[in-house]
């Protein structure tokens, strides 16, 4: 693929600022590359446009897939048509991953705000179920049993993490902007923790509600503009659009586990169904999906189903309300 000399798409700047990392040495040969998620967070583009740049990358032959890893840099990622070694940074000689060595911390050390966030990174890097009071303390150099006098046990650990991500989007400052607005502006909140930390949705309860002070902020913010509504009602709505980001999310978790497992992303597993599913589409009895699936602008990624889904849902409380005189 050529190189873009005015990158004007967020998928051509994406490539560009990745092509130049590895073209300099910063990525090496077997580095991995951001994932589609990282991607999103990075440069705040959909998931479709992060799986455009990584399938860009790779139809280049500067990067591949490895299962069990993810993307990383090909073996041999020059494809400038530049003399081999004219004028890149010689490759960095390989070397050796070595644990980090903790210095031992005291006690005095030792915070409750430092378990919590080896916690969150842990669960960022690995998932929830690499959570434990043994794997934190190897990372905080500390004996597991310390961790106990900060967190009495898991189900506090997770409620100060679910806190500690809602702490991450605070509560805007605006005094009124209606209630739509203000519902929008949560749920979007929302939805970008889950995108920022997977792990938050297999946390968040509807019916064994962890109590996080921020999170109940969060409602409490969302709802301040409701009037002439019932308490069984104004409940309903704020559990419901709670229920809708989380319920949607969920699909985010199930995903960085099966990407973090196989180094395939979901876009890449749609890829290697085409062939089967041009097979089932041939009969003619799914126009719709024919359609839909023929047409090149139809763009669909949980970015997209969330959006629509919550402009449906919005739509939907606008009629509980009395009307206005």
């Amino acid at each position: 693929m050529p190189r873009p000399t005015t990158a004007t798409t967020p998928t051509a700047r994406i490539v560009a600022e990745l092509r130049r990392r590895i073209e300099t040495g910063e990525l090496r040969p077997g580095d991995r590359v951001p994932s589609t998620r990282a991607i999103t967070v990075e440069w705040g583009v959909a998931m479709a446009t992060a799986t455009k740049a990584l399938t860009a990358l790779r139809e280049a032959g500067l990067v591949r897939a490895v299962r069990g890893i993810g993307t990383v840099v090909a073996d041999h990622p020059d494809r400038t048509g530049r003399t081999e070694g004219a004028d890149r940074p010689r490759p960095r000689a390989a070397t050796i991953a070595v644990p980090p060595v903790h210095p031992p911390r005291t006690d005095a050390e030792l915070t409750r705000e430092r378990v919590v966030s080896a916690a969150v990174a842990i669960a960022d890097e690995r998932g929830l179920a690499a959570v434990s009071m043994r794997q934190i303390a190897a990372e905080l150099g500390v004996a597991a049993m310390t961790l106990y006098r900060h967190v009495p046990g898991k189900e506090d650990l997770l409620a100060a993490m679910a806190d500690s991500a809602f702490a991450e989007q605070p509560i805007p400052s605006h005094e009124r902007v209606g209630w739509r607005a203000r519902l929008e502006i949560s749920a979007r909140l929302q939805w970008r923790m889950y995108r920022e930390h997977p792990w938050l949705a297999q946390v968040m309860s509807m019916t064994r509600p962890l109590p996080t002070m921020r999170g109940m902020a969060h409602v409490e913010w969302a709802m301040a503009e409701f009037t002439g509504l019932s308490p069984q009602v104004m409940v309903h709505i704020a559990v419901t659009m709670l229920n809708y980001v989380r319920g949607t999310a969920v699909n985010i978790a199930a995903e960085f586990e099966a990407e973090r497992a196989t180094g395939i992303s979901s876009e890449e597993w749609i890829q290697a169904q085409d062939e089967t599913m041009d097979l089932i589409l041939r009969n003619g009895h799914f126009p719709m999906y024919a359609a839909a699936l023929s047409d090149p602008e139809v763009e669909m990624d949980l970015d997209s189903l969330f959006g629509f889904g919550l402009d449906c849902l919005l739509d939907g409380i606008a009629l509980l309300l009395p009307p206005t005189g």
